[in-house]
């Protein structure tokens, strides 16, 4: 173990270039310093945004260069794997196989929490409650400390957090965690919004707009704060993804064997569904997922009767270093006016993959996509969550 003193020296050394970096860019794009600390604290790639927006500024705003080129096809029903029904055989054996990983220690957990509870009447996504008295995050701890205590395993758990999240999970991720469930945050990137134009864009209140770019960020924030390092050192094999707001995403054995059994470094979750959203296709004869705005719309494929939940496991050394995820031009408002901002999808992982494509089911107590957005789909959905949860001993 180091020193105290050099300890003490690697922390000189980090804040001495963490207030280069600050300077830098708070000259680079006239920006104040709390916000020039943001982005130096996010991994904020400066010559990656200068490229973004001087590809903007030269070419305009133009939507088809979100669209993939080549033979695009929609996948053949054999091409889906049919998750098993709870209780039947396959079930059962899938069950055995995930739980042997499980309890080697083997099988960590993502959640994507960097969303602000702004439809719920603000504070952070992951802490709003789902049912009375239950919050987001306390389903995926509750079924994690289930697992565990079976098991007779402590299962790690990183919160991906967001620049707005990340301070309040950061100081709840100690109460979160119990005998069997550890719990901590891995921040993702952010960005700054941009005008149609390319020119950095100020709200009205002056300051330049800082997001958070899409979970594309899961590789990035995972080796950035160490975790996936310390997961793979710890006998760490494998990683569960999935949207804090999906309730009914719980850590099921049978899906990890699943994954182990097709022999494929990732395992995507898609739901019979006609609703917009990401979708498997096959691309230039590679299956893989790819969000509604790729597809071109004289392709005659923009319906696929299956959606992606954004669900998924993944071989974590596959992880270990960087994909080229496409960053997508998006068009947003703010404070009513047109902005364009970069985003990474981690839907797009299947591009650099073997993936298996699984079917799942949305409800009944067998139900793992039961997303919740506003408070109108929590009313919509809460009977259906809590039959899912009771049925698995969530409540």
């Amino acid at each position: 173990m180091p020193s105290t003193a050099e300890r003490a020296f690697s922390g000189m050394v980090t804040f001495m270039s963490s207030t280069a970096i600050v300077t830098e860019l708070a000259s680079r794009y006239d920006l104040d310093r709390p916000t020039a600390e943001i982005l130096a604290a996010h991994n904020f790639d400066p010559e990656q945004f200068d490229e973004l927006r001087g590809r903007l500024a030269a070419n305009g705003a133009d939507p088809t260069r979100n669209h993939v080129t080549g033979a695009l096809e929609v996948p053949a029903d054999n091409d889906l794997v049919t998750f098993p029904a709870s209780g039947s055989n396959r079930y059962v054996e899938l069950t055995k196989l995930g739980e042997t990983a499980i309890g080697a220690g083997q099988v960590g957990v993502v959640l994507l929490a960097g969303g602000m509870a702004t439809r719920f009447g603000g504070g952070v996504k992951a802490l709003a409650e789902v049912l009375p008295g239950l919050r987001f995050v306390d389903v995926k701890i509750a079924d994690l400390q289930n697992l565990g205590e079976r098991l007779d395993v402590r299962i790690p758990m990183v919160l991906m957090s967001s620049y707005l999240s990340d301070g309040v999970l950061a100081d709840v991720a100690e109460q979160l965690s119990t005998d069997r469930v550890a719990v901590e945050t891995a921040p993702q990137n952010v960005a700054m919004r941009v005008t149609p134009s390319g020119d950095l864009f100020h709200a009205e209140s002056g300051s330049v707009s800082v997001y958070s770019p899409g979970h594309g960020d899961l590789g990035d924030a995972i080796r950035n704060s160490g975790f996936l390092d310390r997961f793979l050192s710890a006998g760490g094999k494998y990683l569960f993804v999935t949207n804090v707001d999906n309730s009914a995403a719980t850590l099921d054995p049978a899906m990890v064997g699943l994954h182990l059994d097709s022999g494929r470094p990732l395992t995507c979750e898609v739901v019979s569904s006609d609703a917009p959203g990401g979708a498997p296709y096959i691309l230039d004869g590679h299956l893989q997922i790819l969000e509604a705005f790729r597809v071109p719309p004289d392709s005659g494929l923009t319906s696929v009767p299956v959606v992606n939940t954004n669900s998924l496991t993944v071989d974590a050394e596959q992880l270990t270093n960087a994909h080229p995820l496409t960053w997508f031009e998006v068009s947003k408002s703010v404070d009513g006016v047109p902005v364009m901002q970069f985003e990474r999808l981690v839907g797009e992982l299947s591009a650099f993959m073997d993936t298996t494509m699984t079917l799942v089911v949305s409800g009944g107590v067998d139900g793992r996509f039961q997303p919740v957005k506003d408070p109108t789909e929590l009313a919509d959905r809460q009977s259906m969550i809590r039959e899912i949860l009771e049925y698995r001993g969530l409540l």
